[in-house]
């Protein structure tokens, strides 16, 4: 780890260390990886203006999102299911983010719940939610949050069907058994069965509310507020 210098030197040693079928999960993308491609080629096209003769031996990278001060303008993007990569998992994650003085964004499918990862201390949190077919289940995850103290909910909209992870086919992912998506423990929903293709794929195709759409979304919006002020 002490020869680390480029970030994307972890990849290279995940690849080494974590089992064929986690690596993959982390690592790939839908069918040819053609917006994982993009995604990362969009990254080389964002360029730094030079500023000459500037005094620098003060540099402050301080930003806000959402009202909250952050070291710099980096974030920690919702990632699933991170304890299968390591046992601390998020716990790790958000500390770092802590000390980091920056945000983390907790993935609905964490193998952490918003309880276990608020009870690591202090720091700015967000949640990045699905929504489920069953808005009860919603609901809940959202006041959970709320309690624990998370900031904001990140909601994710470009899921109804999981794209085609043929790495993920491949190999059958499926949640290890040692693991749960903590979110949904209690409500028996924290399982992924074994599939005949991904594990992942069906449980989304289950789960998730493929008729999400700006109408749908609104209603339901405006009825929750309904709800909070009666």
């Amino acid at each position: 780890m002490a020869t680390i210098t480029n970030v994307t030197e972890y990849q290279a040693i995940a690849k080494q260390k974590l089992p064929k079928m986690v690596y993959d999960y982390y690592a790939s993308g839908a069918e040819d990886e053609w917006s994982l491609s993009e995604n990362r080629n969009a990254f080389t096209r964002i360029l730094f203006r030079p500023r000459i003769l500037i005094d620098v031996s003060k540099i402050d990278m301080t930003t806000t999102v959402l009202g909250f001060k952050i070291s710099m303008p980096i974030m920690i993007a919702p990632t699933a299911m991170q304890k299968m990569a390591h046992p601390e998992g998020e716990y790790a994650t958000a500390r770092a983010a802590s000390a980091a003085g920056t945000i983390m964004t907790l993935s609905s499918w964490a193998t952490s719940s918003v309880e276990e990862v608020a009870s690591t201390g202090p720091g700015i949190r967000f949640f990045q939610l699905y929504v489920y077919k069953d808005r009860n289940v919603v609901a809940q995850l959202v006041r959970r949050a709320e309690r624990a103290g998370f900031k904001a909910i990140a909601l994710t909209v470009d899921t109804p069907r999981l794209g085609r992870r043929e790495a993920d086919i491949k190999n059958r992912f499926t949640l290890p058994p040692f693991l749960t998506l903590k979110n949904f423990e209690g409500l028996d929903l924290g399982k992924m069965d074994e599939a005949n293709d991904s594990g992942l794929a069906s449980y989304v195709a289950g789960q998730i509310d493929r008729s999400l759409s700006w109408k749908v979304t609104c209603c339901d919006f405006r009825i929750n507020l309904y709800n909070q002020f009666i």
